[in-house]
């Protein structure tokens, strides 16, 4: 999987996008069942809506890591025969983001 600058600004306009159509009372997705009963579509659902919030912490990770490391690949960091191109002395340390609403950025 290779990434780039460009791919992943376009992610993380598209997401937001995605994001707001999931949420919107007009976005013609049904969710069979009822809520008295143990309801599997809509735990899917919740997943979803899950995995566009993690999508979108990914791409901003991606695009803050500016370097190549296994198999977060980007395509403007790689030796001249194609293999990652790794920046320790700036990105060897673990991230942790946390959550500071929906209107910002993850810090």
């Amino acid at each position: 999987m290779a990434r780039n600058d460009k791919g992943l600004n376009e992610a993380l306009k598209m997401i937001p996008a995605l994001r707001e159509q999931f949420w919107s009372a007009n976005n013609g997705v049904i969710v069979p069942g009822v809520n008295e009963d143990l309801n599997q579509s809509l735990e899917r659902a919740g997943r979803l809506a899950d995995f566009l919030e993690l999508g979108e912490l990914i791409a901003q990770d991606a695009l803050q890591r500016d370097e190549s490391c296994g198999c977060h690949f980007r395509e403007e960091h790689q030796t001249p025969d194609g293999e990652c191109l790794r920046n320790d002395e700036k990105f060897a340390y673990v991230s942790a983001w946390e959550f500071d609403g929906e209107a910002s950025l993850p810090s």
